[in-house]
């Protein structure tokens, strides 16, 4: 298989280099650049051991790369402490837990308007979206952290699944009537679904090596 025959390369390459958050990125980034260029040169008819040697030279000398790694991986030491992950899970349940509580008070106190009961419901959506980001940026024993613009996406789509939820209910609220109430909750669900799937078959295994 071509890409694993990339990453075995690029672990030949790297190896001295200890397990880090950095080091992981980093062979992501090299692995999809050498894959698209390998893809580029084989578009202009070279077979694939031509255009996989193409595209290895086309990187250059790396061991300067592997040396600054090497030097400075004292600065990216594996499982250390991320402060934006941190922040948002502790956010995000705060978040959760005030929405929940405060939508239960307004349950249980007589309200004129209805709405205003389901209305702090959307401190559980953001608190939601906040809670995955957290989770999926938290380097672990077992797993790497996952690169931020791909945990907001995941964040992003929870959101949009939790406010398809908000939304009909506050929706039903607002109109009396079921059927603005299942527009409201398909238009959002279907694009939390959608965004969900493209980002769980695109994933990449975050396993640390054992």
């Amino acid at each position: 298989m071509l890409k694993q025959r990339v990453e075995n390369y690029l672990d030949s390459v790297l190896a001295g280099v200890g397990e880090s958050r950095q080091l992981a990125e980093l062979k992501e980034e090299l692995t999809t650049n050498l894959l698209e260029k390998i893809s580029d040169y084989q578009g202009q008819g070279m077979e694939e051991d031509e255009a996989f040697r193409e595209a290895i030279a086309s990187l250059g000398d790396l061991s300067a790369l592997v040396d600054d790694l090497r030097r400075n991986q004292g600065n990216w030491p594996a499982g250390r402490v991320d402060g934006w992950s941190i922040a948002s899970i502790i956010g995000g349940v705060l978040l959760c837990m005030f929405g929940l509580f405060t939508v239960v008070m307004m349950y249980v106190m007589p309200a004129e308007d209805p709405v205003a009961t389901a209305g702090p419901g959307i401190f559980i959506v953001i608190g939601g979206a906040l809670l995955t980001y957290g989770l999926l940026t938290r380097e672990t024993k077992v797993k790497y952290p996952m690169p931020r613009l791909r945990a907001l996406l995941y964040g992003l789509s929870v959101g949009l699944l939790l406010f398809a939820l908000f939304s009909s209910t506050v929706t039903r609220y607002a109109t009396g009537e079921q059927h603005p109430a299942v527009a409201a909750m398909m238009v959002f669900s279907l694009a939390g679904v959608g965004l969900l799937l493209f980002l769980v078959l695109t994933e990449k295994d975050r396993r640390k090596s054992s």
